[in-house]
């Protein structure tokens, strides 16, 4: 790509990008989802069942860090359906026939669910702590939770993109998100894996979303991370370069129908 193709590459990007942010604040309902859902959730789950969990610790403190992988997964799961709304209702056609990279549609998509997922994050980890959340990170750990943070909100945002893609209406787009969502309830988010039947047991330790929400507990709490920093940044690595790779095909073959 020559310098002039890649400045304006940029450019566009940047400009869908806006575009993105403009509709976050603009559509404040799918921000309140975001935020509210993983806020409900963790109250729900520290003051109602809480009480009933033995985790070793704080429950408040143990459940934390699945709240957040619960939260962006949430927030990540409207771009599927604003990537497949762009591509059914007439938009993309729109672009096509302007001097816009269409690729950029995409990349504006990945940046404004970004910024969505720090926001309600955010707000998630203010009202951590203010029910009793305490985590004993100093500041190299705290730069180590933003990087886990944002490599699995840049992969999983890439997948919904590919999700976005594959399907050929919202209603689709809404339903193909539901296993993402689900995976963090089985894993070690809410309860000790330890406490699952064997075979879902096996699951849990071994699917993507452990490894994560034990490095982030190890980064804030101080709890034994072992090889989970390796796991998370191999398991969500490949599938950010995989993501990237597949919805760069799938977008060329939607401009040609």
């Amino acid at each position: 790509m020559t310098d002039s193709k890649l400045f304006w590459a940029v450019l566009d990007g940047w400009t869908m990008a806006r575009r993105s942010l403009k509709h976050i604040f603009r559509e404040t309902e799918s921000l309140v989802m975001a935020i509210g859902l993983p806020v409900a959730i963790m109250i729900m789950f520290v003051y109602v069942f809480g009480g009933a969990i033995q985790t070793g610790t704080d429950y408040v403190n143990y459940v934390v860090p699945g709240v957040i992988i619960t939260c962006v997964g949430f927030g990540s799961s409207i771009i599927a359906l604003s990537v497949t709304q762009d591509m059914v209702g007439g938009l993309f056609e729109r672009f096509r026939s302007m001097p816009i990279l269409p690729s950029s549609l995409m990349v504006g998509h990945v940046i404004g669910g970004f910024v969505r997922n720090a926001v309600a994050t955010t707000v998630v980890f203010i009202v951590a702590l203010l029910i009793g959340f305490d985590p004993n990170a100093e500041l190299l750990e705290w730069l180590g939770v933003i990087g886990i943070l944002s490599l699995f909100m840049f992969s999983v945002n890439w997948l919904f993109v590919v999700f976005g893609l594959l399907v050929k209406n919202v209603e689709t787009a809404n339903a193909i998100t539901f296993p993402m969502l689900f995976l963090p309830y089985v894993s070690s988010a809410f309860v000790p894996t330890e406490t699952m039947p064997s075979w879902l047991h096996a699951f849990a330790e071994n699917q993507p979303m452990t490894p994560l929400i034990e490095t982030l507990r190890g980064l804030l709490l101080g709890t034994p991370i072992g090889h989970n920093h390796w796991l998370t940044m191999a398991w969500f690595g490949g599938l950010l370069i995989v993501s990237f790779i597949v919805a760069t095909i799938l977008f060329k073959r939607r401009k040609k129908e």
